[in-house]
């Protein structure tokens, strides 16, 4: 993602929100194997709640476009995510560019001694509804946080029990 501009054709989507999420989790395996593990898009549906992840377009690399669906009762949100950079088994960025969710994130895998990783994952999504989106985001805040670290965690504990690969 380049610090100065927009990536391909996304716009403004490309460009850091003021809804900051970041959530950090030390997995027992090794970095290529979580990273591997973490593109497995599909299988997010196994550790993300009430949701269901596919490519749409793509092999799941850089430039392919990733569909998350959160269903809720009758509230969906749909999730639409341009792949813009693979450095395996280090980082991964998408742009989220749909209607509703919209910004830049990563996923970040440092190698640790005994074959640890610690997993870092941030995003920066552009609030909804202008300045009543910038006064809610205090409110919502702690729930995206608890619900990113839970989500991020549980993926953690698949992949220690090799049921995540």
């Amino acid at each position: 993602m380049s610090e100065t501009g927009p990536v391909g054709g996304l716009g403004d989507a490309a460009q850091p929100g003021t809804g900051e999420v970041t959530a950090t989790v030390i997995v027992r395996a090794p970095a290529p194997k979580v990273f591997a593990a973490f593109l497995n898009w599909e299988r997010q549906s196994d550790w993300i709640p009430f949701t269901k992840v596919r490519v749409v377009e793509g092999d799941g690399g850089e430039g392919s476009l990733i569909e998350a669906v959160t269903a809720l009762g009758p509230a969906v949100v749909r999730d639409e995510m341009r792949v813009v950079r693979v450095d395996a088994p280090y980082e991964l960025r998408v742009v989220h560019c749909g209607k509703v969710l919209r910004g830049p994130g990563s996923m970040r895998c440092t190698a640790m001694g005994g074959d640890r990783t610690q997993v870092v994952m941030h995003e920066w999504f552009h609030l909804p509804s202008g300045a009543a989106g910038k006064l809610a985001w205090p409110v919502l805040w702690p729930g995206s946080k608890m619900g990113f670290k839970g989500a991020l965690k549980k993926f953690g504990r698949l992949v220690e029990e090799g049921k995540l690969s």
